[in-house]
């Protein structure tokens, strides 16, 4: 355990996947559905004191799949909360068109974005890509191609101009080489970077992107999840000093928390007996992290032995978004109110 690490203050929000299914059992049947209780749960995430809503974005699927309309739509309902993905996969994406809509949703949000992106997970479809018109150059691997997409887009959101403005444009342009815009200034420090590996987790501390850990990583040493998680925390933040970057990083870790104060918390989770589990996943021993579910004083110590928490500024609690907005309401505010400050992090 880090020293001192526990009363650590954190900035908590929550991530939601956004499934729907039109099964009678989910509180989602439609993608409608979860466009909108997403709007609705960040809104009252922000009235109960919550720092983050977070969307993963998966392709070809019934999940979220198109964050910048959301994150526009929640910037436009609320005025503290940061809104932001966890993540983007950088292989689906154009890197202008992407800086176009993420300007537009900063502005929107007063700079509120928080980007999380990576060279992306397990897919739907095969190689699905390339149906959106990007395949990896001679050489290249498909996770070349997205950390390709992630350098480009990191090299653009400088503001700086590279384009060559025609002579005869239909507006007047300001003078000299143009840029995309809307550029929004300072989004640059709010891009993270989901590494699955101590190696990507260095890249990002070495190029300047803030670390998104999640509930999974590449399985580097046979030790507990939690354990690996902080030691590539710690390579990290040790990448990021010796590269010399001036601001202080953010690092996220992810996990899903669940206090049992209800009977229908007890329903839903009260029969949830979690620890590591070990797969294969995108051709890599990959390790998973436990859930927590208990009661608040058990929940407490057991969230105390979590070295990964202890050693992240920032805390994504996943949501089972299927029950319903209130549902999730509710698990938010019992971290925040009876958990969170047991631990410091309040």
């Amino acid at each position: 355990m880090i020293e001192g690490s526990t009363s650590m203050s954190k900035s908590i929000g929550f991530l939601s996947f956004g499934h729907w299914t039109p099964s009678p059992h989910s509180q989602t049947r439609s993608a409608s559905d979860v466009l909108h209780q997403s709007i609705d749960l960040a809104v009252a995430a922000e009235e109960l004191g919550a720092d983050g809503a977070y969307f993963r974005v998966h392709h070809f699927a019934r999940q979220l799949a198109s964050p910048f309309p959301l994150l526009a739509a929640i910037g436009a309902r609320t005025s503290k909360i940061e809104i932001g993905t966890g993540v983007i996969d950088m292989r689906y994406e154009n890197p202008l068109y992407f800086l176009e809509d993420a300007g537009a949703a900063d502005l929107i949000s007063d700079g509120r974005l928080q980007l999380g992106i990576s060279r992306g997970s397990p897919e739907q479809v095969i190689e699905g890509y390339k149906y959106f018109g990007y395949h990896p150059a001679d050489g290249e691997t498909d996770a070349d191609m997205g950390r390709r997409h992630a350098e480009t887009m990191w090299e653009l959101l400088k503001g700086e101009g590279f384009a060559q403005p025609n002579p005869r444009p239909m507006f007047a342009n300001p003078p000299g080489l143009l840029r995309v815009e809307p550029h929004s200034a300072g989004l640059r420090d709010r891009i993270w970077w989901g590494a699955a590996s101590d190696a990507t987790a260095e890249w990002a501390g070495q190029i300047g992107m803030n670390l998104m850990s999640s509930t999974l990583k590449q399985d580097e040493s046979g030790e507990p999840f939690h354990v690996q998680q902080r030691k590539q925390i710690e390579k990290f933040r040790a990448a990021w000093d010796a590269a010399g970057h001036t601001r202080t990083p953010r690092v996220s870790v992810s996990r899903s928390i669940f206090p049992l104060v209800s009977a229908e918390d007890h329903a839903y989770f009260g029969q949830q007996q979690s620890s590591d589990q070990v797969g294969e996943i995108d051709n890599f021993r990959a390790v998973f992290g436990r859930s927590y579910a208990a009661e608040p004083d058990q929940l407490i110590e057991q969230l105390r032995e979590d070295e990964g928490i202890a050693a992240a500024d920032t805390l994504l609690l996943t949501v089972p978004n299927q029950l319903g907005m209130d549902y999730n309401a509710h698990v938010l505010e019992s971290i925040l109110t009876q958990v969170a400050p047991a631990l410091g992090w309040r």
